[in-house]
């Protein structure tokens, strides 16, 4: 069971918004996040938002502290970005569950030339979804393609010009246990579920402004 909720945290003596995921038991991820990112059981998930001259690069002792302020025990999974995290925006359907917050003020193309590189910044699209069955690793593998894919259409749908920030982050949970599903692609039943519910809920955020 995912528990979600939104607390506070300090940072730079200023007090900024915090989204939280607790799980009752510990629950399998998949994170491209630099902290908790990686393939294994997590005990939470947390999207923190931090100023927009954020310098910190203590990133791992950060997200302890902002995790352990809001109840978290264990291991897990930390997001930082400059977006708005008040202004999330979700989806749901057949028991899967996405949550987005989207900034979009330094949008990027993947296959772009190096000198076209903007200089990083915390503003990023993070999108942590839920699935209600659990996955091969493979599964999971393939379920982060489907999320940055829903996240890529919606931006073209929306006329961003860009697949993304480069500072994007997802994270993907699922029940540790149980009958493994094989398969997360678009078309299989569990993949398409997640594609809708990303492509609603950062198509949502878009709709919101660029944060």
């Amino acid at each position: 069971m995912t528990a979600f909720s939104k607390g506070r945290h300090l940072c730079d003596g200023t007090t900024f918004p915090v989204l939280v995921w607790r799980f009752a038991s510990p629950t399998l991820a998949i994170s491209s996040a630099a902290v908790g990112g990686g393939i294994g059981t997590r005990s939470w998930v947390v999207n923190a938002q931090v100023p927009r001259d954020y310098t910190r690069t203590d990133l791992s002792a950060h997200v302890r502290e902002i995790a352990t302020a809001n109840g978290c025990a264990g291991d897990g999974v930390g997001m930082l970005t400059a977006a708005s995290v008040d202004e999330v925006d979700s989806a749901s359907e057949a028991g899967v569950e996405a949550w987005a917050t989207v900034g979009v003020r330094l949008v990027t193309w993947a296959a772009d030339a190096d000198d076209r590189a903007f200089e990083w910044t915390p503003g990023t699209i993070n999108v942590v979804a839920s699935l209600p069955a659990r996955c091969t690793e493979a599964a999971l593998v393939n379920a982060v393609m489907t999320a940055t894919e829903a996240k890529t259409q919606a931006l073209f749908e929306r006329q961003v010009p860009g697949t993304g920030t480069a500072s994007d982050a997802v994270c993907i949970v699922c029940p540790a246990s149980g009958a493994a599903e094989p398969f997360a692609g678009p078309r299989s039943p569990l993949g398409a579920a997640l594609a809708r519910v990303v492509h609603a809920a950062v198509a949502g955020g878009i709709r919101g402004g660029a944060r």
